[in-house]
């Protein structure tokens, strides 16, 4: 998973975009109530809140590779006696040989470049027949914002801090993503893509945040805002992040 600082309260605050994404995505899991399920980048907790609601007798594993997210979904969830917390790296997924009914997952995977190895570790901690419902970036995900995005950090008074600098996206196509899962292990995968374009809350800081955290990282704090002021003076007012979600619908 891409190492990267995430704020988890920010995300908190502003992720409703993709806790929307995520409600559609739990409910195409099919659920009795008892099952134990991984959330498998459970960021801020607010899906992972709707997931336990839906399993009152069961048990929720929610990871994360960022600390700080898992922080803000202890805050939310810590009471609840039905969860355990983790910070964990999914291409490292070990749940010392527990095997779960399900794994759900909602805008993580493009942030991991290694789908096969991805897919193997989800593979090998699913029960037989159990299923992994998903949803990521896929291809032509927030195409418009990044173009936008990579002339600002090509000027020459960007330049110098983005020298070297390496998208840590994949945003991949459903036919070599239902390849990939097969190869993986799963006997059936459904995959396919969904045009997803919304008008974010805040829009300097959820570019900053949720699109260019990485990228922000390189730049004195001091120059954060003149570089989103010049991203987004670039795109169509008002900002429209034009995403592209991936679908996954896997079967052990």
């Amino acid at each position: 998973m891409t190492k990267r600082a995430w704020d988890g309260k920010t995300y908190d605050r502003i992720g409703t975009p993709q806790a929307e994404w995520g409600k559609v995505v739990l409910d195409r899991m099919q659920l009795r109530g008892d099952e134990t399920v991984v959330d498998a980048g459970c960021g801020s907790g607010r899906v992972t809140e709707l997931l336990l609601e839906r399993l009152p007798a069961g048990h929720v594993i929610a990871l994360d590779g960022s600390a700080s997210m898992i922080d803000a979904a202890r805050e939310r969830l810590g009471t609840h006696a039905n969860i355990e917390f983790a910070v964990m790296d999914l291409l490292e997924l070990d749940l010392g040989g527990r095997q779960v009914d399900g794994v759900i997952s909602t805008a993580t995977f493009h942030w991991i470049t290694d789908h096969a190895r991805l897919f193997e570790r989800l593979h090998a901690v699913l029960r037989p027949g159990g299923q992994l419902v998903a949803q990521c970036g896929g291809k032509g995900n927030i195409a418009t914002v990044l173009r936008a995005s990579y002339a600002v950090m090509a000027e020459p008074a960007w330049a110098p801090w983005f020298e070297g600098y390496v998208d840590p996206h994949r945003f991949a196509d459903a036919p070599e993503t239902e390849e990939l899962l097969r190869a993986a292990g799963f006997a059936e995968s459904t995959c396919w893509l969904q045009d997803a374009p919304v008008n974010p809350p805040e829009p300097p800081v959820f570019l900053g945040t949720v699109i260019l955290g990485g990228a922000m990282e390189r730049l004195p704090a001091d120059r954060h805002d003149a570089f989103l002021g010049e991203i987004l003076g670039r795109l169509p007012e008002p900002f429209e992040a034009d995403y592209v979600r991936l679908n996954l619908d896997a079967i052990a």
